[in-house]
């Protein structure tokens, strides 16, 4: 609940705010200072007066009193009144040297509410407060630029990637319709694949999205690397087996337990067995293997996918985890691998691709930080 400052006051910016109440300061303490010294100046002047020996006439007496009174009037007037213009002057130039800064904190975030994402705020050096003032605007600014420029990318390439399954729709429904193509089988199955083409991408879009904003929902557990292995590898055997690709696996027995969601690595490792499956030709292996991570210092379970298909160039190492990347051979949504990054990330480990090059196979390696880690969700 707000409070109201009423219509006189509402109108004044924030150093008119800091003067006037400056201002109210300064009145008060002279006030105080005035009455104080009426109060007690007299009385402790009459005293020493009584004590004077012989004792004055009363003529002197009251002439004496006057002048007293007059000369604490007029000395606290002038002194009040020079430390009033004094302290005003010192209000002023404090009170406008404080809200030129929250002014330009204002007019920056404006700028920012208008979509001038590029404005930033310099640190007035004017202390702490200021400066995490700067700061956090400058971080919510490089934030809101940064996901302005994630959604244009997005928008881009989920325009071009529905442009192909919208289209074989269009196109197929409409020689259906001019008799073109009869109402086949074939024709049935086209329309479901692109169907279920364009609710993959759906689908993984969603989970992409809310992976790389940490939204996820993620319920850690106590998991043993084997265990995961074990029931990925028995997910997938027998797409291996139809493809005639050989799958094989190998745990090592210090691999440490690790603590992470299961279903979700789950689904990095279904990721990772899709993508070497679409890579590998018939006749080649892919296999999983599992260790002790190297770092001395913090202890990882390091989970190894290989393959022995078509590879990629070094170079293309990071590319390959962007959204829609994949080959002009696959046909998958392009999401799997960034999905599966976001989701390691999730819990504080790290997706990394390895090749040789083109036709030297590609090596996948998932380190996830032994037992203490803490996903996030």
């Amino acid at each position: 609940m707000t409070r109201s400052t009423g219509p006189r006051l509402a109108g004044l910016g924030l150093a008119s705010r800091l003067l006037l109440n400056n201002i109210l300061v300064i009145a008060a303490g002279a006030g105080t200072v005035l009455v104080t010294a009426l109060l007690v100046g007299p009385a402790v002047f009459e005293a020493h007066l009584e004590s004077v020996r012989p004792i004055p006439d009363q003529l002197v007496h009251e002439h004496v009193a006057r002048a007293f009174d007059e000369s604490i009037l007029v000395s606290l007037g002038v002194g009040i009144l020079m430390a009033g213009l004094t302290g005003a002057a010192i209000s002023w130039l404090a009170a406008r040297r404080l809200a030129a800064p929250v002014a330009e904190a204002a007019e920056v975030a404006s700028r920012l509410a208008d979509g001038r994402l590029h404005a930033r705020l310099v640190d007035p050096g004017m202390g702490p407060e200021f400066t995490t003032l700067a700061s956090s605007i400058n971080e919510l600014a490089h934030r809101l630029e940064s996901s302005e420029q994630t959604r244009r990318q997005l928008t881009g390439e989920l325009a071009h990637q529905l442009r192909t399954p919208v289209a074989s729709l269009s196109a197929t429904i409409e020689a259906v319709r001019e008799g073109v193509l009869p109402v086949d089988e074939e024709s049935l199955a086209t329309l479901e694949g692109q169907s279920r083409r364009l609710g993959r991408l759906v689908d993984d879009l969603e989970v992409v999205s809310r992976a790389q904003e940490r939204q996820l929902l993620i319920h850690p557990a106590p998991v043993t690397v084997a265990s995961l292995v074990n029931a990925a590898l028995a997910a997938h055997r027998e797409r291996f087996r139809v493809a005639g690709v050989d799958l094989s696996s190998a745990v090592e027995d210090t691999t440490p337990e690790v603590m992470v969601d299961p279903d979700r690595i789950q689904e990095v490792l279904g990721n990772l067995l899709d993508n070497a499956l679409r890579h590998t030709p018939a006749g080649g292996t892919v296999a999983v293997t599992a260790r002790h991570g190297d770092d001395p210092k913090h202890a990882t379970a390091v989970i190894e996918v290989a393959d022995s298909g078509s590879g990629f160039s070094p170079a293309d190492a990071q590319r390959i985890f962007e959204r829609f990347e994949r080959a002009s051979t696959s046909t998958g949504s392009g999401l799997g691998l960034t999905i599966a990054r976001a989701i390691v990330e999730a819990h504080h480990g790290t997706l990394t691709a390895h090749s040789g090059g083109p036709g030297q196979g590609a090596r996948f390696t998932l380190t996830i930080p032994a037992g203490s880690a803490r996903p996030t969700g």
